[in-house]
């Protein structure tokens, strides 16, 4: 006998890994959220211009844990790939690029920066590419889980510049908040 472990001792140690990253990913993609104000629920981007191709706000209620999801199980099959020579440079792309995309709420929804934002998706996209190639010489099907992620930065990022040019006084509007006035 050659193996160290057995297929359903594999199968085992890869179904542990994703019950760790994919809630794992899940909950700091929604905290990233949360704490920033994201959504339609923020009163700054409430007031700004929308491009024509933007989808309903519960589009991205849909779509943001679905690719979390995805993401974590790739991961998962990643770190489970005891061996392969790329892992570890692997994870740390994976993680450079999702540690720059639970930046991008903070940045564009809590402090306004939409051109900044802008640019910060650039680079998630270019880190979250190298991320995808990496993940494929070792598990084809991990980077397969991905390309869905990097049609929704795609999107993400035509959304962003379109946003930017529509309202390029972004980061100066001002929303004051709700205030109750008590008279006499």
């Amino acid at each position: 006998m050659s193996q160290i472990a057995s297929a359903s001792q594999l199968r085992m140690s890869l179904v542990r890994w994703a019950l760790f990253t994919i809630p794992t990913l899940m909950v700091l993609g929604l905290l990233s959220g949360v704490v920033s104000g994201s959504g339609e629920a923020n009163s700054w981007y409430q007031i700004l211009q929308k491009p024509a191709v933007q989808p309903p706000g519960w589009v991205f209620g849909v779509v943001w844990p679905i690719l979390y999801l995805m993401q974590g199980l790739a991961l998962a099959i990643i770190l489970n790939a005891r061996g392969a020579p790329l892992r570890w440079p692997a994870v740390a792309l994976f993680g450079l690029q999702f540690v720059m995309n639970l930046s991008w709420s903070p940045l564009f929804f809590g402090r306004h920066e939409v051109t900044s934002a802008f640019y910060l998706l650039i680079a998630i996209w270019i880190t979250a590419f190298a991320t995808t190639m990496v993940f494929g010489r070792i598990r084809k099907a991990a980077a397969w889980l991905l390309v869905p992620y990097m049609a929704w930065l795609s999107f993400a990022g035509i959304l962003n510049y379109q946003i930017d040019a529509l309202n390029p006084d972004a980061e100066s509007l001002y929303v004051p908040a709700a205030s109750a006035e008590i008279g006499g």
